[in-house]
């Protein structure tokens, strides 16, 4: 590409706590190359760009690019527009209309695909564009990669929470459920044992989306942790679904969908409640005493704490700027995929893999991250606990 032009970048998809790293690396990256004459950023994602609400990036200073950088949440703003062949359309015409030939989406499974379908229109119309997909996600649930800037630092949020939570409940024994965020994938669910410390820690156990829920034996594995400790912490995904592949909380939530006709599991207690309900009437003998039991869902806070994992605030910046790299390099299109080359020392690198490859897949958690129906294997939080940072230490008595 010789022809002077400018370059877009946008946000899309579910705000992370390192989002920003990945959108300040890409105007890092972008500023290097020759030829591009402005940098604009897209407010709410690709619906800015059909509205034309831009703005210029090129000229922003480093000391204020590295704050916004550490700042949790999408700076641009995000969206949860799912757009189809004809929204891509218009996309396309503004991206024409303001000279715009270096598209950059930092997203996930929906935004990968936004950029393969914008790259398709542009070839079929003989438009030279270049679109470049930067990963974001805080379920993990992108395939190609061994893990997506966003979920480090989720995870870190979860495995914390339930830490707090596991000395709550052994303080005031009972039974806590705790839903967390994940509706296709479990990693994050996953993430909630890497703290377990002594065999008694929670939590006690853990259900993904990966192995299909049946409530009764869940009542049945409560009152076993029950009856041994007289307390039992619980991991439940908010996607969890029966045998069929329904998701059970999609069943008990009566409300909003989002733009992808999905039912808006994280914004609802109503999994949790439902749980707690249903293992008061089994665990309660006639004429008896229920036992404690609570459930919490830990809800948006997952995204964006502002305590990031540093390995994933560096990951999310070095996406950001390798994919501007793909570009300097002559590169049409692609995704940005991390590829992990060492566990002892943790080392990653990243590499190009075809927007095809990834667009609108959803990777699982693999079965040799699982010990029985319901809870993670070693194999996993040794797997998880390089990209997390350094966690509290526990004292006892």
């Amino acid at each position: 590409m010789t022809a002077r032009h400018n370059a877009i970048v946008a946000q899309g998809g579910g705000p992370t706590a390192v989002i920003n790293q990945s959108l300040v690396g890409v105007i890092e990256g972008l500023r290097g190359i020759q030829g591009i004459d402005k940098i604009y950023g897209a407010r709410h994602g690709v619906r800015g760009m059909v509205e034309e609400r831009l703005v210029e990036l090129q000229s922003i200073r480093q000391a204020a690019l590295d704050p916004i950088a550490r700042t949790p949440s999408a700076a641009l703003g995000s969206t949860r527009d799912k757009p189809d062949q004809a929204y891509c359309q218009r996309v396309f015409e503004s991206l024409k209309k303001h000279n715009i030939r270096s598209f950059f989406y930092i997203g996930g499974n929906d935004s990968s695909d936004t950029c393969r379908i914008i790259n398709e229109l542009a070839g079929d119309s003989g438009f030279d564009l270049r679109c470049f997909h930067v990963p974001k996600t805080v379920d993990n649930d992108l395939v190609e990669n061994d893990h997506t800037p966003g979920y480090p630092s989720a995870a870190r949020y979860v495995a914390m929470a339930f830490m707090g939570d596991n000395l709550d409940n052994a303080s005031l024994p009972g039974i806590k459920i705790n839903v967390v965020m994940g509706r296709h994938a479990g990693f994050l669910t996953a993430a909630s044992a890497l703290c377990r410390e002594r065999e008694t820690d929670g939590p006690h156990l853990v259900y993904c989306p990966e192995i299909p829920f049946d409530i009764e034996r869940f009542a049945e594995d409560v009152q076993s942790v029950y009856s041994e400790l007289g307390r039992c912490q619980i991991a439940v995904s908010e996607g969890i679904q029966n045998k069929d592949g329904e998701a059970i909380g999609a069943t008990l939530i009566k409300g909003e969908t989002d733009a992808h006709g999905n039912v808006q599991l994280s914004g609802s207690g109503a999994l949790g409640d439902s749980l707690a309900n249903y293992l008061k009437e089994a665990l309660t003998a006639q004429g008896g005493k229920p036992p404690r039991i609570r459930a919490d869902t830990l809800g948006y806070a997952q995204r964006c704490f502002p305590d990031p994992s540093p390995v994933d605030q560096h990951e999310a910046r070095e996406a950001g700027r390798f994919a501007a790299h793909l570009l300097a390099q002559g590169e049409s299109d692609g995704s940005v995929s991390i590829v992990r080359t060492s566990d002892a020392p943790y080392t990653a690198q990243m590499k190009r893999i075809d927007l095809t490859a990834i667009a609108a897949k959803t990777r699982h958690m693999p079965e040799e991250f699982f010990d029985g129906h319901n809870n993670v294997s070693k194999k996993f939080t040794d797997w998880l606990r390089p990209l997390v940072g350094p966690l509290p230490t526990i004292g006892w008595i």
